[in-house]
């Protein structure tokens, strides 16, 4: 409705524009309007001349006689303006007193200084006081309040706080005038109050002075109260419209502020504005402005104080009539879009048990409003009336639907539910649009209509259970499901989000799933209904982009009713589990466990509880790896400490448990104190298991196993450790509680108390177990990372022993490439080594071949160059007869020479 209400103010405002009247002036006796001059501003008298020689004189002053009046209105003495109006003995002062207000509204016609503020609301005092019996103090007193809209005057900054006071005090004052019964002093009040909200700066500023903030008359008149003071004024205007319309355009400026709401309904405002909704007024304003400061109050104010004061039998009848007459009457845009703002406010009377909506029979037209067009069943409450199918009309039929879903929930309201066609109206929306025309609601509106209609049915539904029955609905919902499956609307729905998603199409997309829960659940038939295709219209849902659950457009939404339709519609039914995980839906699941969002975690995890009843879920669980290789073990297990440390529960940098008697116990749980309930209450202990996902948690690793687990660390067997005794925690949580209301209550024998003392030491036992297991963990995980550590330790030491060596050959051959000396030494050393190398045995009928290559000036290795000398002459004839080797090579020397060519290419 917000849209609605901006729209409203831009078209009415416009069209409906208070019409400034002029002001109605009484016959006026001020010396102001006469030729005749005061003494004070006569010219200086001389000498006796002719006319001509007197006119010239007057003539030649006029420029002195402008300078002298100015300096004499400077030097206004207010104090002796306030004299002059307190004496009242005499009525020749009259003309004294008007000629002095005059100069004072001279003085001050560029605004009134802050200093100046107390005796200037002296002087409206008086004024008002002197109206009464003499008229012409009404003009003087208009213009001194015109004054009062224009801005303050300071000297310094500070002057805003040092006046507040005079200054709120002079706003609130304004509001006190409206006792003067003059309709021209109270529209120029009224007038003023409005130019807060539009400050005019001066055409001339005072020597010395500034203007003050643009914003500082609207907080003074904050703190001088005079929204309330005019909401009680409202009772002196009342049988006079064009005062009456200007007070509420005023309280319309002022109503924009929470704390002049919180004024306003100080002085019941709320129940005064309703009374004038249905007052005569051809201009339509009076309604206009008087619901437009009733919106402000319900959005500025207690919406609860706001509905109280409006529920009384008046005004819930002026309300009610006005509706009608602008259901019945109202032809322009802006008349519709009012219309349905009362029916707003209507809508939370409604919901207000207190309020007399069936004695005002507002109940009953809502009724046939909501049903007349679906049922065509004449009524005299709205003859002559004809819905169009514009955009107000289809906010206004949505209404309507919402204030029948609210009244089912009155008990008072039932019987003339039961009695009217409510029910037949609704389920007429539980059809396809067969026949769309160009006089009726679109394609969109109907479904939109649609879903509002099966929504409110939800409602009313189990309220006339025999009109339910009567209309056989059970089969029009199933017949109405069955179409929907076969004509694929929700996939239509599903690939049109893909072109355009907005907020509206998402809502749709998120009801329809959500009336698919409702429809399904514990209902293995439709269950069934819903099967393979409807499993495929929920995975797009679930692959979803996690960005978009932060766009603010309702993926959230959507996403949530997604996961509610697949735990009603697929959980239960073996056939839609199975297709559900061929098409790897629980990868999907733990996927957007993944994603860290706390609020999907409960949700998700519930249904991954509920999956693992079908054997196949397991399999699906343990294979699924998310990000980094993570398994679902570790997920589980992380998702586990991060509650815990949500919890506050108590664990050591470790892990490990520090607590042994309460291993398990969240710190707001150690804070409650013993309190008896009775036996069918549960405790905190167990409420505790439903208000967080331990015990889900706890369920699905039961169903994984806790041996074997893959990708776990050391942390993580640390806190499975807990896991798995999670029960045993439990069960010991319980019988503390057990045994603290025993001994709160009742004294036991000692046999008694030896039992519970035995039992109250079973966890604390437990948790030493627990505990000591977590340090065997830690210990062998220390332990193996020392091992570990020293096998890098040796790796790294091997490495510099390597360098080490390769740096000293390094240096070596350095120093033998750049000293001579070095250089003979090394060759010697050489020279013997290798001699030392050779054998000493003599080869017999052969030849002894030198290694040495001559000419050699180095000491490194020889590379495979060997020069082979002739052969002997005992030797012709023998095995090395052949000349040319190359044409005769044994198999083996091929070999070598090609290992020899490979090795010189490596």
């Amino acid at each position: 409705m917000a849209t609605a209400r901006a729209a409203l103010r831009s078209g009415i405002m416009a069209s409906l524009a208070v019409a400034e009247p002029p002001a109605s002036r009484a016959p006026s006796r001020s010396p102001a309007r006469s030729p005749a001059r005061s003494p004070a501003l006569s010219p200086a008298p001389g000498p006796s001349r002719c006319g001509g020689e007197r006119h010239r004189s007057r003539s030649g002053a006029g420029a002195d006689l402008g300078a002298i009046q100015d300096a004499q209105l400077r030097s206004v003495d207010l104090n002796h303006v306030i004299k002059l109006l307190e004496d009242s003995d005499s009525k020749d002062l009259e003309k004294e007193q008007l000629k002095a207000l005059k100069k004072v509204v001279k003085r001050f016609e560029n605004g009134l200084p802050l200093k100046d503020l107390a005796q200037v609301v002296e002087i409206l005092n008086l004024c008002a006081e002197k109206v009464n019996e003499q008229e012409a103090f009404t003009e003087p007193l208009c213009e001194l309040i015109k004054l009062c809209g224009l801005p303050f005057q300071k000297k310094k900054s500070s002057d805003e706080v040092s006046y507040s006071v005079a200054a709120s005090k002079s706003i609130a004052q304004l509001g006190y005038l409206m006792r003067v019964p003059s309709s021209q002093v109270r529209i120029q009040i009224c007038k003023c109050v409005v130019s807060f909200y539009n400050m005019e700066l001066p055409r001339k500023l005072l020597p010395g002075y500034q203007p003050t903030n643009a914003n500082y008359k609207i907080q003074m008149a904050e703190l001088g109260g005079l929204a309330e003071t005019l909401v009680l004024s409202l009772a002196l205007v009342e049988n006079h419209l064009t005062e009456k319309l200007w007070v509420l355009k005023a309280l319309q400026h002022l109503s924009s502020s929470g704390v002049n709401c919180g004024l306003m309904m100080k002085a019941q405002a709320a129940s005064r504005l309703c009374l004038y909704l249905n007052g005569v007024d051809p201009s339509g304003q009076l309604v206009f402005r008087s619901s437009e400061i009733l919106w402000n109050l319900l959005e500025n104010t207690s919406k609860e104080e706001v509905v109280n004061q409006l529920s009384s039998l008046e005004c819930v009848h002026a309300l009610k009539e006005t509706f009608l007459d602008l259901l019945l009457h109202g032809f322009r845009h802006c008349d519709r879009q009012l219309r349905n703002d009362l029916l707003v406010i209507a809508t939370l009377l409604a919901e207000n048990p207190a309020a007399p909506m069936i004695e005002s029979g507002f109940t009953k037209l809502l009724i046939v409003l909501a049903t007349f067009t679906e049922v065509k069943i004449p009524n005299p409450l709205v003859k002559g009336l004809k819905l169009t199918y514009g955009y107000e009309d289809f906010e206004l039929k949505k209404l309507l639907f919402n204030v029948i879903g609210i009244l089912s929930k009155d008990p008072c309201a039932v019987q003339l539910l039961s009695e009217s066609d409510v029910m037949p109206a609704l389920l007429y929306y539980v059809k396809p649009n067969q026949k769309p025309g160009f006089n009726d609601w679109s394609a969109v509106q109907y479904e939109e209509l649609q879903l509002h209609a099966i929504a409110v049915l939800a409602s009313v539904a189990p309220v006339l259970i025999d009109k339910y029955l009567s209309c056989q609905a059970n089969t029009l919902l199933l017949v109405f499901l069955e179409w929907c499956v076969g004509q694929d609307i929700l996939k239509y729905a599903a690939n049109k989000s893909k072109e355009k998603e907005d907020a509206i199409l998402l809502e749709i997309q998120a009801d329809i799933l959500f009336l698919l829960s409702g429809l399904c659940e514990n209902d293995l038939h439709r269950k069934e209904l819903f099967s393979y295709e409807g499993v495929d219209i929920l995975i797009p849902f679930l692959q979803m982009d996690p960005k978009k659950l932060y766009s603010g457009l309702g993926h959230n939404h959507l996403l949530f009713s997604a996961l509610d339709c697949l735990w009603s519609c697929v959980i239960g039914c073996y056939i839609t589990e199975d297709y559900f995980l061929e098409k790897q839906g629980i990868f999907l699941l733990m996927d957007l466990l993944a994603l860290k969002q706390k609020n999907l975690r409960n949700i998700i995890l519930g249904i991954l509880v509920e999956f693992c009843d079908n054997p196949k879920t397991t399999s699906h669980i343990s294979t699924w790896r998310g990000e980094k290789d993570q398994t679902a073990a570790h997920l589980l297990i992380k998702l586990w400490r991060q509650e815990e440390l949500e919890l506050g529960v108590k664990r050591d940098q470790f892990g490990r448990i520090v607590d042994m008697k309460r291993p398990i116990a969240s710190s707001f749980q150690k804070q409650q104190e013993v309190i008896p309930l009775p036996a069918n209450c549960p405790s905190f202990a167990i409420v505790e298991v439903s208000e967080n996902i331990r015990a889900k948690l706890y369920s699905l690793l039961c169903k994984l196993g806790f041996e074997n687990l893959p990708g776990l660390s050391a942390k993580d067997f640390v806190t499975l450790a807990i896991i798995r005794r999670y029960i045993d925690f439990k069960v010991g949580e319980v019988w503390s509680e057990v045994c603290a209301e025993i001994i709160e209550e009742f004294k036991p024998v000692s046999s008694d108390e030896e039992a519970l003392k035995i039992i109250s030491e079973v966890p604390e036992d437990t948790g030493r177990i627990v505990a000591a297991l977590q340090t065997e963990v830690l210990e062998s995980q220390h332990h193996q990372e020392i091992q570990e550590e020293e096998k890098t330790y040796k790796k790294i030491q091997a490495i510099h022993k390597q360098r080490e060596m390769v740096a000293k050959s390094w240096e070596n051959f350095l120093t033998r490439t750049s000293d001579y000396e070095a250089l003979k030494k090394a060759k010697k050393l050489q020279e013997k080594s290798i001699e030392t190398s050779r054998s000493k045995l003599k080869i017999e009928n052969g030849t002894a071949h030198s290694t040495d290559i001559k000419g050699l000036g180095t000491t490194i290795g020889s590379g495979r160059l060997v020069t082979v000398e002739t052969t002997p002459p005992q030797l012709i004839g023998g095995p090395l007869a052949v000349r040319d080797l190359s044409l005769k090579k044994p198999a083996v020397c091929e070999r070598a020479l090609k290992n020899i060519k490979k090795h010189q290419k490596t």
